[in-house]
């Protein structure tokens, strides 16, 4: 899952506003997403928007795109991804034209606190401890999946001594392999040496080249990198840890109904598990959107 907490040098990352930018899903993201301009408003969805920001007509929408395949930059430094495909479509049945701000990931929820950010679109996990920040409008089960490199005898329940690599501050980092190092230790084993890297990109290419035996991601991140990395590498153990992604929101606002209403209406038509199918990431979707499903 992707749980990060504050990094200073994201917090003190510059911010890059792209202003009513809109992505060409089928194109840029490799998906067979719906292009937005194509889904009509939901007006029971939008009836529930805050005068504000119905009349203001956009959605700020604040990602770190930095996780592919679900958030991530194409060579314009546009966010993309099929996360990106799927909040803008929440925007088009809010009948709302969405403008992206790429930020530190620390950074979102605060920004979504001040108001100056509507939406958080990138891949939160929904946790307890966030729901005392902002709400969470749920949209897919996910989970944790490790990878090694292909005929590698790696296993995750059995990885005393190896190298792991990591996205910083995601939940692999500072929850699981923390755990999973710290129980080799209490067994009187060596413990795991964990390898953090800013981006995914870099942890797929430490495995791939040799640096790490293994990295550990959301189980959508997981399944790109061994898709694309030509059967340089496989999955290895099974899928832990589940628990839902959401959009964030501002805690108890009217915007947390409206973009539950409109999530809702993407099920109901088919857009939604059109855009999940065309990630491959169809086996977690829902058939209900919830909020603050997130129990742990």
């Amino acid at each position: 899952m992707k749980i990060r907490y504050a990094l200073p040098a994201l917090a003190a990352a510059a911010a890059l506003v792209l202003t009513g930018c809109t992505n060409n899903a089928a194109e840029e993201s490799g998906g067979d997403a719906p292009e937005s301009s194509s889904i009509k408003p939901d007006e029971a969805a939008v009836a529930l928007l805050p005068a504000e920001l119905r009349d203001a007509g956009t959605l700020v929408i604040g990602t770190d795109a930095e996780y592919p395949p679900n958030e991530y930059k194409n060579d314009k430094g546009e966010p993309i991804g099929w996360g990106v495909d799927l909040a803008n479509a929440v925007a088009a049945k809010l009948g709302l034209t969405p403008e992206w701000e790429i930020l530190g990931f620390d950074a979102i929820i605060p920004r979504i606190q001040e108001g100056v950010v509507n939406l958080g679109s990138s891949s939160f996990t929904d946790t307890v401890e966030r729901q005392k920040s902002v709400d969470f409008v749920n949209f897919l089960n996910a989970g944790s999946l490790w990878v090694a490199p292909a005929g590698s005898d790696v296993n995750p329940d059995d990885a005393c001594g190896l190298t792991i690599a990591v996205q910083a501050t995601t939940v692999q980092h500072t929850d699981e392999l923390p755990r999973r190092d710290q129980e080799c230790k209490d067994a009187g084993k060596p413990g795991i040496e964990i390898m953090p890297f800013d981006g995914q990109p870099e942890v797929t290419n430490a495995v791939i080249n040799g640096m790490a035996d293994a990295f550990s991601a959301d189980l959508p991140v997981s399944g790109d990198a061994v898709a694309k990395t030509g059967g340089q590498l496989e999955s290895v153990g099974e899928v832990f840890d589940a628990a839902p992604y959401g959009f964030a929101t501002e805690k108890g606002s009217d915007v947390t109904k409206a973009v539950q209403a409109a999530l809702q209406s993407l099920i109901d038509d088919g857009t939604y598990l059109e855009i999940l199918k065309g990630a491959g990431i169809e086996s977690g979707a829902l058939t209900e959107a919830t909020i603050n499903a997130g129990e742990n």
